[in-house]
């Protein structure tokens, strides 16, 4: 493998919007995720806030979402994306798509782990006559926070993953670079390096969100 022939500022340059897709994605992921997988706790069978109907409505969306494989929910998404932002190419053209794609998943995760919540608390807050929304975000959401930073964790390195298959479409970044030059041009040397870039960026991330998980859990 002769490295010297790769040109190694296109390496950087499309490892840098790799971090941008993902770190991007990853706050609207959550901006959005977060609520809805609130509110699909507070609403679900004898729970808070029980509206079945609602909570019915809600499931049904996200298991649709979650059920569309990525790769067409990006082509689907392109015609969106141009109305959204001006254009379905490059970083820009990668994040709703990315989006849309991991925030229902996102909510699903953050269910479950409010679920895991011993219920005796919630039961406590109420015996004491303490209001629903003091409840979910002075004792609900702290006692899952080790479950939630475990579930982001989950969640960036599902969109590194997404960002990566982009480049099918143009979306930039590793993806693009390997497809462009590791399989259209017979580079292996970019295929092998991207790859490997690749694996280091998601082995960091899930190091990180380990010691933040572990942090929290013996505070």
């Amino acid at each position: 493998m002769d490295l010297s022939a790769i040109d190694w500022s296109d390496i950087w340059l499309a490892t840098w919007e790799t971090l941008v897709m993902t770190g991007v994605s990853l706050f609207f992921t959550v901006l959005l995720g977060l609520p809805l997988g609130i509110l699909l706790f507070v609403t679900a069978k004898r729970q808070l806030l029980e509206q079945r109907a609602l909570y019915a409505v809600l499931s049904f969306v996200v298991n649709v979402l979650r059920s569309v494989p990525f790769l067409i929910l990006l082509i689907v998404m392109i015609p969106v994306t141009v109305i959204l932002i001006g254009t379905s190419l490059g970083v820009e053209g990668a994040i709703p798509p990315l989006v849309v794609g991991t925030a229902p998943f996102f909510a699903r995760l953050v269910e479950n782990v409010l679920r895991e919540v011993d219920r005796g608390v919630i039961e406590a807050c109420q015996a004491m006559g303490i209001r629903t929304r003091h409840i979910i975000f002075g004792a609900l959401l702290p006692e899952a926070l080790p479950g939630l930073i475990a579930a982001v964790t989950v969640t960036a390195i599902t969109l590194m993953s997404y960002a990566a298959m982009s480049g099918v479409i143009g979306g930039g970044g590793l993806g693009d670079l390997a497809i462009r030059f590791g399989y259209q041009r017979f580079q292996t040397e970019v295929m092998v390096i991207t790859v490997a870039l690749l694996v280091v960026l998601v082995q960091f991330i899930q190091y990180s969100g380990d010691r933040l998980v572990l942090y929290f859990t013996r505070k």
